[in-house]
């Protein structure tokens, strides 16, 4: 079975520094001046055709503890369907693994983030291992490729602050209004009222960010949501 080390750590974090804020009434959880930026993809521009994609290199496996917890995309891990890890291509990617020491294949679906060990490439489900009789060793040798089509649309969701203050939080939401963006603000049962902006794809994050950077929201959460 594969070392996953980390559970489900979506990216390591980027930092940009920008002019501080004003954090009157503003949450501890959005202070520090850094942009959380989860699995930024280095896909740049539209839907990029898939079919030539392809990658060749040590698979491993994961259940047993990992079995009910929750996956990188929010799923619900079932060791026992047909998924995958995978560490950078975006959810719902339909990959055909091909062992290539017995020629047997299968066919997963990315919703999760790993493997986590430097020499490997793709974590998969107890289920696809085993179509792949790669069990008893724990990792095989494999290529992986890409089943025609086109790369699902990646999304964004960009948390500008949270507040402790609804009148205040309110406030902020207008003036990014004001400056032609389209917030939501959610009131959380903690009482903080967050505002963020909703499924931004890929490529407009960040010019995105550096607009908020001039408008003085350096304290950006920043999370791939499919």
């Amino acid at each position: 079975m594969g070392n996953r080390q980390e559970e489900n750590p979506a990216a390591a974090e980027v930092s940009f520094q920008f002019p501080t804020a004003d954090t009157d009434n503003m949450s501890p959880l959005s202070r520090p001046l850094s942009v959380a930026l989860f699995f930024i993809l280095t896909i740049i521009g539209g839907p990029i055709k898939l079919s030539a994609w392809e990658q060749t290199g040590t698979a491993s496996w994961y259940g047993g503890i990992f079995q009910g917890r929750q996956t990188a995309n929010g799923e619900t891990y079932d060791t026992y369907g047909y998924t995958c890890a995978h560490r950078t291509l975006p959810f719902n990617t339909i990959l055909e693994v091909i062992n290539l020491d017995n020629n047997l294949s299968v066919r997963v679906r990315v919703n999760d983030r790993g493997p986590f060990v430097d020499d490997r490439i793709i974590d998969l489900t107890y289920a696809a291992a085993k179509d792949l009789d790669m069990i008893r060793d724990g990792t095989a040798n494999v290529r992986i490729l890409a089943v025609d089509g086109m790369i699902p649309e990646v999304l964004f969701n960009i948390q500008i602050g949270a507040w402790g203050d609804l009148d205040n939080a309110l406030t902020h939401r207008i003036r990014l209004a004001d400056a032609g963006l389209n917030p939501k603000a959610e009131l959380g049962s903690d009482g903080i009222t967050r505002i963020s902006i909703l499924n931004v794809p890929e490529a407009e994050v960040f010019p995105l960010v550096n607009l908020l950077g001039t408008l003085n929201y350096p304290d950006l959460f920043i999370y791939q949501i499919r």
